[in-house]
């Protein structure tokens, strides 16, 4: 998917706005090592993720973060319309590579199969982090990303605005800056790892 371009975010100088959720390569770092703090014998790091998002955005971030962790990476790429079996093949892929920790990265297709993966990962012993906060619900272990519910708050603002007259090139882009961690504790337990108290302590979101 390409980019557009505008003035600034602070003035789009365009007939839209709308919100950047491109954090850039630092949340792929961050969901490193996060999953290390939890999952020190992390030594490679398995990758569920859309075919199309390996040239993406995505892609290029996830290596060049995991090649500054020094941690190699397992890939295994996914299609539009995955069914279980294809993600059952995904996870039984990237355990034939070595991995023994893995990335949810986040998309629609892997937002929707959350608790699909998340019951792969645990029968795999696989400890995991995804995006959002519904994959800890869903039994993954951790989720690191930006606040869902204030993004679409202030897209619904904009809306607002919009409707009332404002024009979109005067609206600035919101820049997303509020990031919430989740973590699962029972499924901690049920892979024998011991989440260190000051990540807990720092959790928006825990699952006892």
């Amino acid at each position: 998917m390409g980019r557009i371009s505008v003035g600034s975010l602070s003035h789009p100088g365009r007939n839209f706005t709308g919100a950047s959720i491109d954090t850039g390569p630092s949340i792929h770092g961050k969901r490193i090592e996060l999953l290390r703090q939890v999952s020190p014998a992390l030594s490679k790091l398995g990758c569920l993720l859309l075919r199309i998002q390996l040239d993406g955005v995505a892609g290029p971030a996830m290596r060049a973060n995991a090649e500054r962790a020094r941690l190699p990476l397992a890939l295994a790429p996914l299609e539009f319309g995955a069914k279980e079996a294809d993600y059952r093949r995904a996870v039984d892929s990237l355990l034939s590579q070595g991995a023994n920790g893995l990335m949810v990265v986040d998309s629609p297709e892997t937002f929707r199969n959350s608790r699909l993966i998340a019951r792969l990962a645990a029968e795999a012993k696989l400890p995991s982090i995804g995006a959002f906060r519904e994959y800890v619900e869903s039994g993954g272990l951790m989720a690191y990303s930006f606040d869902l519910a204030d993004l679409m708050k202030r897209c619904a603002s904009d809306v607002d605005q919009i409707f009332k007259g404002a024009n979109p090139a005067n609206i600035p882009f919101y820049q997303t800056s509020k990031f919430e961690l989740s973590i699962n504790l029972a499924t901690a337990s049920h892979l024998g790892l011991s989440v260190p108290a000051p990540l807990t302590a720092s959790a928006d979101n825990v699952v006892e």
